[in-house]
C-alpha cells in the first residue's frame, strides 16, 4: 500500500502525485512539504525549520533528520535587536510571542529536504519541486482550520508584505477564500533551477541577506554557507510489545512514553489521569506547525514536521516568503546557545481519539471525554477547562500506517491512499 497524509488536501494530493510516479517515500515527502509551503503558509514555509524521520524497509533502519533553525550571528559582533512582543489568543488562552525581523533564525528546511533527497530520494530534484509550482501559479483554497489560525495570526501574517496576501483588499481572508501568493512562483522556479541549496547561496539566500541589511536582522552569509541538515540514530523505545523509533528534545516524549502505564481495561476516567500523569512535565506543542507521513509500495516510511514558529512577519520582497520567529519563542532557548548551534524543538507529534493537555495543576481537555472524566480529573486535585471544540491548540498530526492513513481534522489535514 502506498499513502500520504498531511494537513491539507492539496499537501496530500501533492505527495500522492509523486507516489504514483514511482516516488519514493523521500521523494513524496519532499513534494508534499514544498506544496505545504504553498498550501499552508499559515503553519509553515520554505524559511522555518523541521524534523523528520526516515525507515529503511530494505535495512530495517530508521534515522532521524535535524534540519531545525540555527542561531544567527557566524561572522558578525554580537549585538540585540528589538523584538515586538505578541499575546496571541488560542481559544481562551494567551500565548506570549516575540517577532520581527530579529526573531528570524537561520532557516533549515531545504537543507532538511536537500539532505532526505539525495540520500533516500530517485526522482529529479525539479520534478518534485512542480506539485508545490503549480499551486503557487494558481490559487489555494483555504480551510475553515487554516482560516481560524489566520484570524488568531492576523496582527503578524498582515504586519508588512503579508497584507497584500492574507488580507487583499482590506478584508482577512475566510473560510473558502483563495490564498494567493504569486512572488512564490519565481521563488519556487529558482528553487527548482538552484537546486535546495539555492535558498542558501543562490537568489532566495541573496534576497535573505539584502532583507537583514534593510531591516536589521542577524542571519548572515556565514550562517547561510554553513548550515548543513544532520543525519542521527533515533531514539529506540519498547511500548506494549512494539518497537518506536522517535527523538529526544523538549518535547520529552521518550520520558513521557516511559511513564505511560498499561491502559487498555481501564475506563475512560482512569485513562485520562494516567495520560495527564504522563505527560505532566511536557511542554505545550509548537504552534504553526504541519506535518506529513508517507509510506510507499516498499515499506518505505518517512514523517516531516515543519514550522515557522508564528513567523516573523517579514516577507521576501516579490517572493512572498515569511520569515521565522523562533528567536521569539523563549521556551527554544537552551543554557549556552551561541551562533551556529542549533536550536532545541518540541517536535515529536503524537495521536489520540480525545486530547488533552496538562499544563501545571490545569488540564485542558477537548470534546469526547466523558463528564465522569473530568469530575475525576477534578477529584484528583488539577482544574480542568473543557473546550467547546476541536481546536489547533492541542497540536496536528497525519499518520501512514500499512492498513490506512488519516490527517488531523484540527488543521483540516487529508490523507490519500493508492
Amino acid at each position: 500500500m502506498r499513502a500520504v497524509a498531511a494537513g491539507h488536501p492539496a499537501t496530500a494530493d501533492a505527495g500522492a502525485e509523486i507516489l504514483l510516479e514511482g516516488g519514493t517515500a523521500a521523494d513524496a515527502a519532499v513534494a508534499a512539504t514544498l506544496a505545504s509551503c504553498v498550501a499552508e503558509t499559515v503553519m509553515t514555509g520554505l524559511l522555518g525549520g523541521g524534523h523528520g524521520i526516515y525507515f529503511d524497509a530494505a535495512t530495517g533502519r530508521a534515522r532521524n533528520l535535524d534540519c531545525f533553525v540555527a542561531v544567527p550571528g557566524l561572522g558578525a559582533e554580537p549585538r540585540e535587536v528589538a523584538l515586538l512582543e505578541l499575546d496571541v489568543p488560542f481559544g481562551t488562552e494567551l500565548v506570549h510571542y516575540a517577532v520581527g525581523i530579529g526573531s528570524c533564525g537561520v532557516p533549515g528546511v531545504p537543507a532538511g529536504l536537500d539532505a532526505l533527497w539525495n540520500d533516500h530520494g530517485t526522482l529529479p530534484w525539479p520534478r518534485l519541486v512542480e506539485p508545490a509550482l503549480e499551486l503557487a501559479r494558481g490559487a489555494v483554497t483555504m480551510p475553515a482550520a487554516h482560516a481560524s489560525c489566520l484570524r488568531m495570526l492576523e496582527p503578524v501574517m498582515t504586519m508588512n508584505e503579508g497584507a497584500e496576501i492574507y488580507s487583499p483588499g482590506g478584508s482577512l481572508l475566510d473560510e473558502g477564500d483563495l490564498l494567493r501568493q504569486p512572488g512564490l512562483v519565481p521563488a519556487l522556479e529558482s528553487l527548482a533551477e538552484d537546486g535546495p541549496r539555492g535558498a542558501y547561496e543562490g537568489s532566495i539566500g541573496r534576497e535573505l541577506l539584502a532583507l537583514m541589511e534593510e531591516r536589521g536582522g542577524l542571519v548572515t552569509a556565514d550562517d547561510l554557507t554553513s548550515y548543513e541538515a544532520r543525519w542521527a540514530d533515533p531514539v529506540e523505545l519498547e511500548f506494549r510489545g512494539y518497537g518506536l523509533r522517535t527523538r529526544s528534545g523538549l518535547s520529552e516524549l521518550p520520558a513521557a512514553v516511559a511513564r505511560l502505564p498499561e491502559l487498555r481495561g481501564l475506563e475512560e476516567p482512569e485513562r485520562a489521569l494516567a495520560l495527564v500523569g504522563a505527560l505532566l512535565d511536557e511542554l505545550p506543542a509548537q504552534n504553526g506547525t504541519t506535518n506529513v507521513s508517507v509510506i510507499d509500495d516498499q515499506g518505505n516510511a518517512c514523517v516531516f514536521t515543519t514550522s515557522l514558529g508564528l513567523g516573523s512577519g517579514d516577507f521576501l520582497p516579490g517572493l512572498d516568503l515569511h520569515l521565522n520567529s523562533m528567536l521569539g519563542e523563549a521556551d527554544l532557548f537552551t543554557e549556552g546557545l551561541e551562533p551556529g548551534d542549533r536550536m532545541a524543538s518540541m517536535m515529536a507529534p503524537t495521536l489520540a481519539l480525545a486530547r488533552l493537555h496538562p499544563a501545571g495543576t490545569l488540564v485542558h481537555v477537548e470534546p469526547g471525554l466523558s463528564l465522569e472524566t473530568i469530575a475525576a480529573l477534578e477529584t484528583a486535585g488539577f482544574e480542568v477547562r473543557a473546550w467547546d471544540s476541536r481546536h489547533h491548540y492541542f497540536g496536528g498530526v497525519s499518520v501512514v500506517t500499512r492498513d490506512g492513513a488519516a490527517g488531523d481534522p484540527r488543521r483540516n489535514g487529508a490523507a490519500r491512499i493508492l
